[in-house]
């Protein structure tokens, strides 16, 4: 969908962007096109895309015979992509239960995300699409440091181990804000996360959960909010001391492993 067409589809169904959803509809066909394109999804892929607005991107998988369901949290926007054959799941993502959406068969993923859901959004995809080789987002420029962050950085907490260990991380370019309806305030740009070949670590749900214990108190040593991590510590030759803040991906795996063994 160009600019004419996003905006003529808004005035037809009395659309009001919502700030309260961070709606801004994609409206540039190049940029939609690559995003399309970056998934990498065949028509053997089931594709969930989370806050599809009106559908540009929605659309451009179902001119490719790419099967596709999308969750929307706002009530008019799915009635309308209902109406047009679209598999939508009318909810709040970040509450959708896993049994309503069955999300293990879910094998590539995409969201233009909100910018004020960003962290959650992206924790919950991870954690719940085990099967996913794929994902490709959409995000404010300016997030890319919390995402891609390194240890010992103010940015570096769950979500940067979690997209570490998911897969391998690429910035793939950026979206100026005049690619939407209404032009957001800030810089968008779209990255990718893929799944390394041969990785069996699967970082689900419950290991969301441990990050997210570890990272509570991040000025204090871990073991202070994690105390069975202690005796793991010792195996893997690391101070005690040690603050989460610390330690890398492949450490916080390492010690996830030990713990739950």
């Amino acid at each position: 969908m160009n600019r004419e067409e996003t905006i003529s589809y808004m005035n037809n169904h009395g659309i009001l962007p919502e700030s309260k959803f961070g709606q801004n509809f994609l409206c540039d066909e190049e940029i939609i096109e690559a995003i399309v394109e970056l998934c990498s999804a065949t028509v053997d892929d089931k594709v969930l895309e989370i806050g599809p607005g009106i559908g540009a991107l929605t659309r451009e998988f179902r001119a490719n015979d790419i099967d596709i369901t999308a969750v929307e949290i706002d009530k008019r926007l799915a009635q309308y992509l209902s109406e047009e054959g679209f598999n939508i799941v009318v909810s709040d993502y970040t509450k959708l239960k896993a049994e309503d959406y069955e999300p293990s068969k879910y094998t590539v993923a995409v969201s233009n995300i909100p910018y004020y859901v960003m962290t959650p959004i992206m924790m919950k995809m991870m954690s719940d699409l085990t099967n996913c080789r794929k994902m490709t987002f959409m995000v404010e420029d300016a997030a890319i440091d919390r995402i891609d962050a390194k240890p010992g950085s103010k940015q570096y907490g769950p979500l940067a181990v979690m997209c570490s260990s998911y897969g391998d991380f690429e910035r793939e370019f950026t979206v100026p804000s005049g690619c939407f309806v209404p032009a957001p305030h800030t810089t968008s740009a779209v990255i990718t996360l893929t799944r390394r070949a041969g990785d069996t670590f699967v970082p689900d749900s419950a290991y969301a959960q441990f990050l997210t214990r570890c990272f509570a108190n991040r000025r204090k040593k871990l073991t202070n909010g994690v105390p069975e991590a202690k005796e793991a510590l010792g195996k893997l030759d690391i101070d005690s001391n040690i603050r989460a803040e610390q330690l890398t991906p492949e450490q916080f795996k390492a010690l996830y492993a030990i713990i739950n063994s």
